[in-house]
């Protein structure tokens, strides 16, 4: 009720939304989703400015439309999330690895092994090693992500490239 008084465009008011959503998403997602959308919607109409804010709100969704099994919108939104972050920060900025392993994932739940394989082994992994190096945490779950993709792909004949 706090936030209730205030206009759509307060920066208070559009943070509790978020924060609703997030906290709804446990135990009441489909609420969570409508909240996070909303919350999507008042990000990219009043705050388009900042990227990043967008980016948040989008990465909200796609988490919840993601523990709704909603795989396929899931891939859609983080497709569209990884574009943008190559376009702001680069493929070798640590959110953009991250959002690359968040969409490689998609991919490889949905089943897209040739896909995943390909977006990991060539996109991701060469400028995560670059840049974050071979221990750090993003590459090896990179890693990993290849490595579930090759073991699972029914086609695959081998682990090349791993």
């Amino acid at each position: 009720k706090t936030y209730l008084g205030r206009p759509v465009t307060d920066m208070h008011r559009s943070h509790a939304m978020g924060v609703l959503g997030e906290s709804l998403r446990g135990s009441r997602p489909e609420e969570a989703l409508q909240v996070l959308e909303a919350h999507l919607a008042l990000s990219r109409r009043y705050w388009s400015h900042d990227e990043n804010l967008v980016l948040i709100a989008q990465t909200n969704v796609a988490v919840c439309l993601s523990s709704l099994e909603r795989l396929d919108e899931t891939l859609i939104l983080r497709r569209e999330i990884y574009a943008k972050m190559v376009a702001l920060f680069g493929v070798s900025h640590e959110g953009t690895i991250i959002d690359g392993l968040n969409l490689a994932s998609s991919m490889v739940t949905l089943n897209l092994w040739d896909e995943g394989t390909s977006f990991l082994r060539d996109q991701l992994l060469p400028p995560a090693r670059q840049s974050l190096g071979s221990n750090h945490h993003a590459t090896l779950n990179l890693e990993q992500n290849l490595a579930v993709a090759l073991y699972n792909n029914p086609e695959s004949t081998c682990m090349n490239g791993v």
